[in-house]
Formats: structure tokens, C-alpha cells, sequence
């Protein structure tokens, strides 16, 4: 809800609003730099998961003190980056501690609990500023707090069957750190031609709905007039409605399907997020309704998009096939959403969801038809 407060309370300009949206995607640029540390390094997995998880909450302390909208901003990349950069660690995790049978049915729970959480806070959230709008600098404060004390629940977590460290320290070099990363995830999808075909389809459909992002503030604030709560109902408890009802469906069709065939589903159902959300303009039930198909097919794209690097990789290091998700983001953050930016004041938040609802299409058909050959190969 960061762009919507900041848009309400201080009146940010359309360069800010596109700056929050590309910023979440974006930030996956810098992340393999910190995620690259546990590369062959498994004794470094749970500090890497601690250290990321206090410095990505540590600024928002300071957020009633901030004068300018940008630092806030600056706070929420550093946030989004260190968050990206932490799933490396997690998946690493997941594979030394679990069973394979057991890994999807953790990551359908996480999700699970993940956006159940959000959306009740979000709706006390909104509340709070409903009732007090003055309160917003000081909420960053408390839920920093809440944040920063979940690092000693990551202390905590065991590693197990992990193997021996397999990587020697290196002589630090500053060029080698920089292109390193880079270095091999373009190694990677040269070499692999069906990670390739999944990462374009990816790229459709994750565009799509990036596209639509820029226009929300604009179409929730000033088409629909929504209040805090009410975009509180929509933004977080639909969706996490959404992704509670679906879980359990998505993890069992993890099982059966191929992860092609899987990703066009997923792709779909968001391909029909932007029609419902264009229809909510005659009528708010139907925003609702396009948040429950939203959490429906986030519960579903997390699983894919998770899972992925775990399937792709086999028996192997996964942590390049999950950096390498982490960057893709990232370069379609650093162009999609401003493009988006730019094409809204001529197209208006209508013509960006249309743009967006085709991209999602083309995924899902992408998906279907170029992964079917493939399929075996995993």
C-alpha cells in the first residue's frame, strides 16, 4: 500500500508513483550481489538470512524524521532488495532441510500465512488512517519493530544434511564480483534451453501485469475514490482470500502437471485480473472479485516461480537458477513499469489494462505451446 499512502498524504508526482513500482522488480539487479555469498557456501546460508532480514527494516525506523518522499522510497528499495536477495538462501534451505515431496507443500504454506498476514494488518492499517491520517509516519515505526524481531526466529533455524563448504575463499576482486553474477546467468541460459522458454514466458506474463501497476493509484484514488479500508479490503484480504482458497489446489497441480503447462495456467488467471479490474468501475464488488483472482494466481505464480529453480537445477546448486528468476525481474522492472509511466497520460489506466491483459495472454499460449517438447527433458 506504500504508493497509495505516500500518493493520498504527500501527493506524489507520476515519477514517484513509477519509481515505487519498478523499484520492487528492479531491486533484483543488486540482490545476486548479496545472495552470491552463499554460492558453494552453504555454512553461510542462515547468516546470510539473518543480516539481510535486520537491514532490510532498519531504515523505516527512521521514517518520521524523513522530510522527503524519496527517502522513504530509497528505504522501500533497500527493503525489496534484500528481499529478493534472501530466496537463494531460503530455497537452499528448503533442500537440505526437507524431503523433495515436502518442499512445494512449504512454499504453498508460506505463501499462505505470508498474504493471510498481510491482509489482516492491511485492514487495521486502513483503519488507522482513515481515522487518524496523520498516524502514517509512525506506522513504518512500529511494524520496522516487528520486523527487526523476527531476525532471532531466523537465528534459530536449524540446517540440516547440509554438505561441507565446496567453495575456497577467493582474493576479493571488484571486477569479478560485478560480472560475476551476470557471468552466469547468461552461461546458464545458453546452456539451457528449456529454463530459457520458461524465463521468456515468465517475462510475458510478469510484464503484463507490471504494466498495469503505474495506473492503480491514479484509477483507485481518483476514477473509484476509494477509501484506506476499502483498498485494504481489495488490495490485501481479497487477495489473500484468493491465495487461502487456492493453495491447496495449486500444490496438488504442481504435482501433475509439467511446470510449462503449470505456468500457463497461472498466466492465464492473470490475464483476467485487468478486465475484472476495468469492470470494477460500475460496480466495487467486482474490484473485490478481481483481488480474490489476483491472490489465485499469486498463490500459484509464487509456487511456480519458487519451485522453478529446485526443478530446473536437480540434484544440483540451485542458487543460480534462483538468482537468475531474481534478475529477470529486475530487468523487466527497470523498463516495464516505465514505460507504463509514460504511455498512461495518452492510453489513461483503461488502455494500460488492456496492453496488460494481452501480454498475460500471449504468456499463457507461450507457455502452452513451447514448453509441451520440453517437457520430458526435466
Amino acid at each position: 500500500m506504500l504508493a497509495f499512502i505516500l500518493y493520498k498524504n504527500i501527493h506524489l508526482t507520476p515519477l514517484q508513483v513509477a519509481t515505487i513500482v519498478a523499484l520492487k522488480p528492479a531491486t533484483s539487479l543488486l540482490s545476486p550481489y548479496w545472495s552470491g555469498a552463499i554460492y558453494g557456501r552453504p555454512d553461510k546460508i542462515i547468516a546470510n538470512l539473518v543480516c539481510a532480514n535486520l537491514f532490510r527494516y532498519l531504515p523505516f525506523l527512521f521514517v518520521p524524521w524523513m522530510g522527503s518522499a524519496w527517502l522513504i522510497i530509497l528505504a522501500f528499495g533497500l527493503c525489496m532488495m534484500l528481499s529478493r536477495a534472501m530466496i537463494p538462501a531460503w530455497m537452499e534451505l528448503f533442500k537440505y532441510n526437507l524431503p523433495e515431496t515436502k518442499r512445494e507443500q512449504l512454499v504453498g504454506y508460506g505463501t499462505l500465512v505470508d498474504y493471510l498476514g498481510a491482509a489482516f494488518i492491511s485492514i487495521l492499517i486502513g483503519i488507522v488512517l482513515d481515522l487518524h491520517p496523520e498516524m502514517w509516519r509512525y506506522l513504518f515505526s512500529a511494524t520496522a519493530i516487528l520486523g527487526i524481531l523476527s531476525t532471532a526466529l531466523l537465528a534459530r533455524l536449524p540446517l540440516s544434511h547440509a554438505p561441507s563448504c565446496s567453495t575456497p575463499a577467493m582474493p576479493f576482486n571488484i571486477q569479478e564480483k560485478i560480472s560475476k553474477p551476470w557471468k552466469q546467468v547468461w552461461d546458464l541460459l545458453r546452456s539451457r534451453k528449456d529454463f530459457s522458454i520458461y524465463q521468456i514466458g515468465f517475462m510475458l506474463g510478469g510484464g503484463g501485469l507490471m504494466m498495469i501497476h503505474p495506473a492503480l493509484p491514479q484509477f483507485f484514488i481518483d476514477t473509484l475514490n476509494l477509501s484506506f479500508v476499502e483498498m485494504g479490503l481489495a488490495l490485501s484480504l481479497c487477495k489473500g482470500f484468493g491465495v487461502a482458497c487456492t493453495t491447496a489446489f495449486w500444490t496438488k497441480l504442481f504435482r501433475k502437471f509439467t511446470i510449462f503447462h503449470f505456468s500457463a495456467l497461472v498466466t492465464f488467471f492473470a490475464a483476467l485480473f485487468p478486465f475484472l479490474l476495468m469492470a470494477a468501475s460500475w460496480h466495487i464488488v467486482l474490484l473485490y472479485l478481481a483481488y480474490g483472482f489476483y491472490g489465485a494466481m499469486q498463490a500459484g505464480s509464487e509456487m511456480s516461480w519458487h519451485m522453478s529453480g529446485l526443478i530446473f537445477a536437480g540434484d544440483k546448486d540451485s542458487s543460480t537458477f534462483s538468482s537468475t528468476n531474481v534478475l529477470t525481474v529486475g530487468l523487466r522492472g527497470c523498463i516495464i513499469p516505465t514505460l507504463g509511466a509514460f504511455l498512461l497520460p495518452s492510453l489513461h489506466p483503461i488502455g494500460l489494462m488492456l496492453i496488460g491483459a494481452l501480454l498475460c495472454l500471449s504468456a499463457a499460449t507461450y507457455f502452452l505451446f513451447n514448453g509441451r517438447p520440453l517437457a520430458k527433458t526435466i
